[in-house]
């Protein structure tokens, strides 16, 4: 019975072990993003990780995170640049209509195309690098599959945003514990739901093996040589 509680491969060793590596993930996510311009390439790289542990898959956790972000460092930087200019561009025109604008009836429909406006920017952000880390696809598709998935999946992006929303109150309100496993923590459990997604987007019949060097919605003439790095 000891030697079943003891052993590494019991459930709630691993569970634990997970856990150990969401902090180490979040540490290395931490220190990466540090320049702030890389913070795209340390979001990919750190669900590179999460969806690894997530579908169960043994691995380094330090030397996949560094490889992930290595791959994927020219293609997630500019797409983090992207959508830092289109989220600050709608965080200040956001700003302007409530402090710079009488209300009418036209603030309030501004607002409210602004506010449908950022919700959909964060979802396609939720997105975004979770594809990046497990597709091969030029920017702009990678974009465009994180839009069209978003809305595919509109309940479990939205389940997704509700989970994201309760952790983070939970951390600054209740279980301020939680702080130490940062943003890996909400990457770890968005990504069970992403699998889950991402499954069927990978062809059945080939060999699961190779599943990880399928392009997303390719182009005919599309493949592995993209600039993204699957996980």
């Amino acid at each position: 019975m000891l030697s079943g509680l003891f052993n590494y491969d019991n459930p709630v060793w691993r569970f634990i072990g997970k856990f150990w590596d969401v902090l180490i993930v979040n540490i290395l996510w931490g220190i990466c993003s540090v320049p702030v311009f890389t913070i795209g390439a340390s979001t990919t790289a750190m669900y590179y990780v999460t969806l690894r542990l997530a579908r169960d898959e043994d691995g380094y956790t330090i030397r996949s995170f560094f490889k992930s972000f290595k791959d994927n460092f020219k293609q997630a930087t500019v797409i983090w640049l992207i959508f830092l200019a289109v989220g600050a561009l709608l965080g200040f025109d956001i700003y302007y209509f409530i402090q710079a604008v009488s209300a009418s009836t036209f603030r309030t429909v501004m607002l409210s195309i602004f506010l449908a406006m950022t919700f959909i920017w964060l979802a396609m952000f939720t997105y975004v690098f979770p594809l990046q880390s497990r597709f091969y696809n030029p920017v702009k598709r990678t974009i465009f599959n994180s839009f069209f998935m978003s809305v595919r999946h509109v309940f479990s992006t939205i389940g997704m945003l509700v989970i994201d929303g309760v952790i983070v109150f939970l951390a600054f309100s209740y279980i301020p514990q939680l702080l130490i496993f940062g943003v890996a923590l909400i990457a770890f459990f968005n990504s069970y739901l992403f699998n889950h997604i991402f499954k069927r987007y990978i062809p059945q019949e080939e060999n699961p093996a190779d599943m990880e060097l399928r392009p997303l919605f390719a182009d005919e003439g599309e493949g592995p040589g993209g600039t993204g790095s699957p996980s």
